[in-house]
């Protein structure tokens, strides 16, 4: 087994308020964790990038099943959430009909940029 620490980030320049958006591509499958792949995020964090608060979300979509990581959560002006990190992990898995996804959602138009560092395994 491969074990490759990665980072992937997300521009939200261009996604519109109140949009639900996947974070990128893990293990190679659009979207979504790659069959025999085990995805650990390991940190997440996402800066504000306009000139006033703004209220952001992270959504773990597996199927049909949906968890909220964090909802409505504030951004102040210039400044960042770390939703994941320390001691804080999650592992994303390959299922039956879907892999894991990672979603965000901002409540601001082109307000956020995002990084977020994972091992996989392969």
């Amino acid at each position: 087994m491969a074990n490759t620490f990665k980072n992937m980030t997300l521009r939200g320049d261009a996604i519109g308020a109140d949009t639900l958006t996947n974070l990128g591509d893990f293990g190679g499958v659009s979207n979504a964790v790659a069959s025999g792949s085990q995805i650990t995020l390991i940190g997440m964090t996402i800066a504000n990038i306009t000139s006033s608060v703004i209220a952001v979300g992270v959504k773990l979509i597996n199927a049909s099943n949906e968890t909220w990581l964090v909802k409505d959560a504030p951004v102040p002006t210039g400044g960042s959430l770390v939703v994941l990190g320390g001691d804080q992990k999650v592992c994303l898995q390959f299922g039956p009909s879907v892999g894991d996804k990672i979603s965000v959602i901002s409540n601001t138009a082109n307000s956020m940029h995002i990084v977020c560092s994972y091992l996989e395994i392969t």
